[in-house]
């Protein structure tokens, strides 16, 4: 067997991306023959005081991956050899399958606290293995989608592209961050395995280190012009208006070359986007576009865009990659219900919704959304649309329920012009987005 590369989990190591008490609690659980069902929800407790909202992403794909888990031989045997396992239990597990039902929010579903973005029902050796894998999947998937998206609102419109592979936290979250961004709605990436992998268009201009390997920056531009047409070129190596003249020059001196757009990566962007289009368009060049990138975020380019800077698109990176100001969610797994009874943890300041649940949407007539209801599964909410579905069935993905996750970018955009908009505002503060118990849980809670 070949070696792995960094950007995969060879199938002999899936089932072991776990933390260890998973595996120790499930052999306890085989040891008492624990096998009846139990439902565990995923939410988190608390919006972070940056965020109004979170956009759900990553929970069909860790259904589906779910659905495929399997403790080969090769994980059997690196299990034998750590001194916590019995052989009785490493052959059970060697026919371990998951074969419950996984209930979902669609990816790109706007998501409060407290609102399951996933529940698992299976015998509870199944669901319990899954905790570590799943919550790792939605956490990343849902931060990066979360920020990006912010991003995507701050821009109005005009494209927004992924620059900040180098700086993120590792080549998995380089290359699912992609995931999350097309599901946000960002135009394109620079990041070329992940544009590729997640369908994303690939976008970029050149490096600083381009222009200086020239004599001249007039050189340099030139020749990247001719290798591609409709390019865009940095002009902030030196001087960024004399670049952007030297553009104008090269044009007018050969005008079978053609430039697409300027990019501005220092400075007072707003301030040279001004001045950048006033020489392009007494140039004659109104079609040549600008693009601002550097250190930029959701209020960057907002206070850019209210102070009139006449920028075409963005080039967004570290801040957007990492999630800077809100880079993890207090995300839990929770078991709710075994054995048909609810379960409740009641430590202070992490209590959960017992039994399994269902979240209801309210629209207005036009369609946009007047707030939430959390009940129990089995609850009619009388003008309001059930959020979560099976896409997971007797341990087989729903075919009709992942394609779904296809759709996102489609419902996210949908998800935009329907939000209230409080939620679409970018300062901080609370949503304001009333998320209520149906009177049938909110018994529950108060008898368990």
């Amino acid at each position: 067997m070949s070696r792995p590369t960094p950007l995969q989990v060879d199938d002999d190591e899936l089932a072991l991306l776990t933390d260890l008490y998973q595996l120790t609690m499930t052999q306890a659980y085989w040891k008492e023959a624990m096998h009846e069902v139990a439902t565990f929800s995923l939410f988190f407790r608390r919006l972070p005081p940056q965020r109004r909202f979170m956009l759900a992403c990553g929970q069909q794909h860790a259904a589906e991956v779910a659905s495929r888990l399997r403790f080969t031989d090769g994980a059997l045997a690196r299990l034998a050899s750590v001194d916590h396992f019995e052989s009785g239990f490493l052959d059970w597990l060697a026919n371990w399958r998951f074969e419950g039902d996984i209930w979902t929010l669609p990816e790109g579903t706007p998501v409060f606290a407290n609102e399951p973005l996933l529940e698992v029902d299976a015998p509870i050796a199944q669901a319990q293995l899954l905790e570590s894998l799943v919550m790792n999947l939605v956490q990343l998937e849902t931060v990066l989608a979360s920020k990006a998206v912010r991003i995507v609102m701050a821009a109005g419109g005009r494209p927004v592209v992924d620059f900040g592979m180098r700086r993120m936290h590792g080549v998995d979250a380089a290359v699912r961050g992609v995931r999350a961004y097309r599901t946000a709605g960002l135009a394109g990436t620079s990041n070329v395995l992940g544009g590729l992998r997640h369908d994303l268009a690939l976008n970029g201009t050149m490096a600083h280190s381009y222009v200086l390997a020239h004599d001249s920056e007039r050189e340099a531009f030139r020749d990247f012009a001719r290798y591609y047409p409709d390019t865009t070129l940095l002009v902030d190596t030196h001087d960024t208006l004399a670049g952007v003249r030297l553009a104008i020059e090269l044009m007018r001196d050969a005008p079978e070359l053609r430039i697409g757009a300027i990019r501005l990566d220092s400075g007072d962007l707003g301030e040279l986007a001004k001045g950048a289009r006033a020489l392009l368009d007494e140039a004659g060049h109104e079609d040549i576009r600008i693009v601002a990138s550097s250190g930029l975020d959701e209020q960057a380019i907002e206070a850019l865009l209210a102070d009139g800077a006449p920028i075409d698109a963005f080039g967004v990176g570290t801040q957007m990659g990492v999630a800077a100001d809100a880079p993890v969610i207090d995300l839990s797994y929770k078991l709710v219900e075994y054995a048909g009874t609810p379960r409740v943890k009641h430590s202070t300041g992490k209590i959960n919704l017992p039994g399994r649940k269902q979240v209801f949407r309210r629209r207005d007539a036009t369609g946009h959304f007047r707030g939430d209801i959390i009940a129990g599964r089995d609850e009619a909410i009388e003008a309001a649309t059930p959020l979560l579905m099976p896409s997971v069935k007797g341990g087989r993905p729903v075919p009709e329920a992942m394609a779904l996750a296809d759709t996102a970018r489609e419902r996210v955009a949908r998800a935009l012009t329907r939000l209230p908009a409080t939620l679409r505002r970018l300062d901080h503060g609370e949503s304001g987005y009333p998320v209520a118990l149906s009177a049938a849980l909110q018994r529950r809670v108060a008898r368990d």
